[in-house]
């Protein structure tokens, strides 16, 4: 069973104008973030360790239905429309759906210039959660993680990147930017943590060898 807890990951800060009908949300890009400190990287280190190794487990039954999303956020806008909102630079709305904006992809540094040309990344796929316990949930449990805001989960990134993972982990799968490798291993090991989803050994030894980038 996930947890019933949720502790808080903040967003990127917003702040908005009001400009020819629209509203332009200033923000930093993701790939700006500050790198983090020594002792968040002893933290993942120490939830990794705590994490439980075990074989994957069966794809019967999954289908990316069982995961229902993008949960509405109000006024005809959904999770995905925060997601842009929060991780664009100077995005414009319409109402509240993203219409316009920048967004850098911390996967492969490709700047995107369209909400059409960005993919919001489950940083643990669906079928990756499916395989390490997410099985056992009922759907309504795995609508929260799908749409979970909380957790370093979703993230804009380009779609060739996206694609280019499909539900691997990071045993096979790792961003074309190393640069990045410190926090995608942060995170991921932060949600399969806060989710207790397992972990298979030579994920475990991936992740390791991330966070020895940082």
């Amino acid at each position: 069973m996930p947890p019933s807890n949720a502790f808080r990951w903040f967003p990127l800060a917003l702040t908005a104008a009001l400009l020819t009908g629209c509203t332009v949300v200033e923000s930093s890009p993701g790939s700006t973030a500050p790198a983090p400190e020594s002792g968040e990287v002893g933290q993942a280190a120490d939830l990794l360790s705590d994490l439980t190794v075990a074989a994957p487990r069966s794809m019967k039954g999954y289908s990316r239905d069982r995961f229902p999303h993008w949960r509405s956020a109000g006024k005809n806008c959904d999770v995905r429309d925060t997601v842009l909102e929060r991780d664009g630079d100077k995005v414009k709305l319409s109402g509240c759906n993203v219409v316009a904006g920048t967004w850098t992809s911390v996967y492969d540094g490709d700047v995107l210039t369209s909400p059409t040309k960005v993919d919001i990344d489950h940083m643990v796929p669906l079928a990756n959660a499916w395989r390490s316990g997410a099985d056992r949930w009922t759907d309504d449990e795995r609508g929260d993680f799908a749409n979970d805001l909380d957790r370093p989960q979703l993230l804009a990134v380009s779609a060739s990147s996206n694609r280019s993972k499909g539900d691997q982990d990071p045993s096979t799968w790792k961003p074309a930017e190393k640069s990045s490798w410190c926090t995608y291993a942060q995170d991921w090991i932060e949600v399969k943590s806060f989710w207790k989803l397992s972990v298979t050994e030579k994920e475990k030894d991936s992740l390791d060898e991330m966070l020895g980038t940082c």
